[in-house]
């Protein structure tokens, strides 16, 4: 990379705080990101797994819409039903087109009656930015420059929140509160990106460094990056947008139709009103030409994104969207999409790794089990 190159990439509030941890830094999303720390990405998705990681995710868009009427607003931009969502609650939800294509994923919480919190992907931020303001016209629209977002995933990640702030163990899986960390004023959500229980953390930017500091002081808690996220999410069953997700694919195509509210579907009392809903609902009634499937690989080494998938005829069926080395697994994992005929669990196919074929076969999501926190 050059020098003007380099220079042109924006920095998160901890950028000087990876530099010291050793980070190797990557261009992602147009902001210089830590892929890694000197553990490795093995040892990082490892102890995730087993205890709790710190990622830094303040290259995600953080973004408040308000105003009278702001609920039946939104609700025609995504296919979720947010009138009936509680105060400090947080829904997944979709950006569609008109052709029901995905412009984004995203997270939803409402913080008042007619105020909502969106965090939206880093590499969709300003498109999704001018998507609402074209939208929305009227509406407060404030896209928080002056925020970072931690986030901390693993089993250890509720005991650690315990001796900061033992409010936040209340809170139960897509549930948020407002709360005070290392003296900043914060939004703590339970969710995350891992499959596992954890906390994602908005924070002022001049207080993130101080709120990782603290977080990193606990034994249990150790710095991770881009690669183990990658593959903990994949582990996780979860898309990555731009790779399992994008303006051609439909929720009912990438297997979400879970994140379209009943309400809003066919037969719901909220039917429709969204972009693309006619589209979506011609799939759900009469089925899609092709499915997002999980991939067990045969053999140790990963098939990676854009490899083809083959029928026993040779003919292409499918393609791969994400893959990698499952360090959980201890083994290649992936998904992509394969036509419809061959998306059951136990179907037989082969991934062609340098012109030469690879047994895979279709299996369900998620790979690993989720372990998200939804009380007692």
């Amino acid at each position: 990379m050059t020098t003007e190159q380099n220079a042109a990439l924006k920095a998160t509030p901890l950028k000087a705080l990876h530099l010291e941890l050793g980070a190797r830094m990557v261009p992602f999303a147009g902001y210089d990101m830590p892929v890694q720390y000197p553990a490795g990405i093995m040892a990082e998705h490892l102890h995730t797994r087993a205890s709790a990681g710190l990622f830094d995710v303040s290259h995600m868009g953080q973004v408040v819409i308000g105003g009278d009427g702001a609920v039946a607003a939104l609700e025609r931009l995504v296919p979720v039903e947010l009138e009936h969502l509680p105060i400090n609650r947080q829904t997944y939800a979709l950006f569609t087109n008109a052709q029901g294509g995905i412009l984004d994923d995203l997270m939803i919480s409402r913080w008042a009656q007619d105020r909502f919190f969106l965090v939206v992907n880093a590499a969709c931020k300003e498109q999704d930015l001018g998507h609402l303001v074209n939208a929305l016209p009227g509406f407060a629209i404030d896209y928080l420059e002056d925020r970072g977002l931690l986030a901390l995933q693993g089993p250890a990640a509720a005991d650690v929140m315990a001796q900061l702030a033992p409010e936040v163990c209340k809170l139960v899986f897509m549930s948020g509160c407002r709360v005070s960390l290392a003296g900043a004023d914060c939004f703590v959500t339970r969710s995350g990106y891992t499959g596992e229980d954890g906390f994602e953390i908005s924070v002022p930017a001049d207080a993130t460094d101080a709120l990782a500091r603290t977080l990193l002081s606990f034994d249990q808690v150790k710095p991770v990056g881009l690669g183990a996220r990658d593959s903990l999410r994949l582990e996780a069953g979860l898309c990555l947008y731009g790779h399992d997700l994008d303006t051609t694919t439909t929720p009912v195509q990438a297997g979400l139709l879970w994140s379209i509210s009943k309400s809003r579907r066919p037969d719901g009392e909220k039917a429709g009103g969204f972009p693309g809903a006619e589209v979506i609902f011609k799939e759900i009634q009469q089925g899609v030409t092709r499915r997002r499937v999980g991939l067990q690989i045969e053999g140790r080494a990963p098939v990676r994104e854009g490899t083809v998938l083959i029928d026993d005829g040779g003919q292409q069926v499918g393609v791969v969207t994400s893959g990698g080395f499952g360090p959980t697994l201890e083994a290649p994992l992936a998904m992509g999409y394969v036509s419809s005929a061959y998306a059951a669990a136990g179907t037989q196919l082969h991934a062609l790794v340098r012109d030469k074929p690879r047994p895979v076969s279709v299996i369900k999501m998620p790979f690993v089990p989720q372990r998200y926190y939804r009380g007692q």
